[in-house]
């Protein structure tokens, strides 16, 4: 009798735990396109309502959501427990203008990144600090750090003084307090490799009309050192001149490589995501921007496998559109950027790239006359594969950033 006492304890502590964590993996905010399917993904016996109109989840949950405009979900267990409460916000259907040109970006962090550490003098000033890889640098001695060259003047007008560090790790505050090291060269050092900013080339995917924002690359820049996004304060969208194009081959992927060194400002940057880079165009004039072109953003399920376009810019100033085959749809993915896989079908692109190459995500793939996502990855041992991400997931994270 005891031994079935403490089978059904478990299997209830089971339940309970089952019960926990799928209302903990259900998303606090949703965003939904007007026209889209809002889907929770709840277990049997977690009932939702409409906060408002208290309808019941046989018509909310799985169903076409028309109506623009924010609502409050009310989750409950059989109807008699609270456990949840999720906003929606269904913002309406908007058109685009895909453009396909090569751009560049610079980034500047807020604060300085830490990206590696190094002995002074046989020393390591930063041990036991707390300090990692990854970390930002905001302040010392209460001193606000916006880049490298104020960080460097702070340390060395402390001749030698513990310095007290405030930084971010993890999203989470700190202080820590170091002794800088001085150099043979009368220089006093933290033995910290750190960063301020970045830049790159990439494709700028879209830019929509009714608000002047803009969304590329469909993924996000990754500093070079500690390969986590960048969290950044601000950047610009720079004018880029291709230099060449390195075709890629199965195993070596290309690259599109141009520099940025007197690149013209055309917009700026809002933010990097794991979904793209966006924010805002100042000058269409200098992007020579065609709003005769503009299109309707496609819900993900209106996506078919099968042929479609991609535009890109291969030549300074010239944009071609090239074919390609959609072979997958993981309609249910909202984790990353690899919604669809793709294949370039087109003999003159493969030609031109040897498949998808560096430089060429953001690129934006047309269906039907309708924007439907962005090149965002090559498969290294198929050069002529890759994903893209759905332009809903696009419109949707620059509609949290605008």
């Amino acid at each position: 009798m005891k031994f079935l006492k403490k089978i059904l304890i478990v299997i209830l502590l089971l339940i309970i735990y089952i019960y926990v964590c799928n209302i903990s993996m259900l998303p606090n905010n949703i965003i939904l396109i007007q026209g889209e399917q809002l889907k929770l993904d709840t277990i049997l016996g977690i009932n939702v309502k409409n906060a408002e109109t208290m309808q019941a989840s046989s018509n909310l949950n799985n169903s076409i959501v028309d109506e623009t405009g924010k609502m409050t979900l009310n989750l409950s267990l059989f109807n008699l427990f609270p456990v949840k409460d999720v906003t929606v916000n269904v913002i309406p259907k908007t058109s685009v203008i895909p453009l396909g040109k090569a751009i560049g970006m610079k980034m500047y962090t807020e604060g300085v990144l830490v990206v590696g550490m190094t002995e002074i003098e046989g020393k390591k000033p930063y041990e036991n600090s707390g300090i990692e890889t990854g970390d930002k640098i905001i302040e010392v001695n209460n001193q606000e750090i916006n880049n490298t060259d104020e960080l460097i003047a702070c340390v060395n007008s402390s001749k030698g003084e513990t310095v007290e560090i405030k930084y971010i790790s993890d999203t989470e505050e700190k202080v820590a307090n170091i002794e800088p090291v001085k150099t043979a060269n009368n220089e006093y050092k933290l033995g910290l490799w750190v960063r301020d900013a970045a830049a790159g080339v990439g494709t700028l995917t879209f830019y929509e009309p009714s608000t002047g924002n803009f969304g590329a690359l469909g993924h996000g820049i990754n500093d070079v050192d500690t390969y986590e996004l960048i969290d950044i304060a601000n950047g610009e969208l720079v004018t880029t001149n291709i230099v060449d194009i390195v075709k890629g081959q199965n195993g070596t992927p290309g690259e599109i490589r141009g520099t940025i060194d007197n690149g013209i400002t055309v917009g700026a940057i809002a933010k990097n995501t794991s979904f793209g880079v966006y924010g805002q165009i100042s000058n269409i004039n200098r992007l020579n921007i065609d709003s005769s072109k503009a299109m309707e953003v496609a819900n993900r399920n209106e996506i078919k496998t099968g042929k479609a376009e991609i535009i890109c810019e291969l030549e300074n100033g010239t944009t071609k559109t090239y074919e390609i085959e959609i072979q997958k749809i993981f309609l249910e993915n909202n984790e990353n950027n690899k919604s669809m896989l793709i294949k370039i079908t087109d003999e003159e692109l493969f030609e031109k790239t040897g498949g998808i190459i560096q430089g060429m995500s953001g690129a934006p793939i047309i269906q039907n006359g309708k924007f439907i996502g962005a090149v965002t990855h090559v498969l290294v041992n198929d050069c002529k594969m890759g994903y893209a991400v759905f332009g809903d997931l696009m419109i949707k994270q620059m509609r949290e950033v605008s």
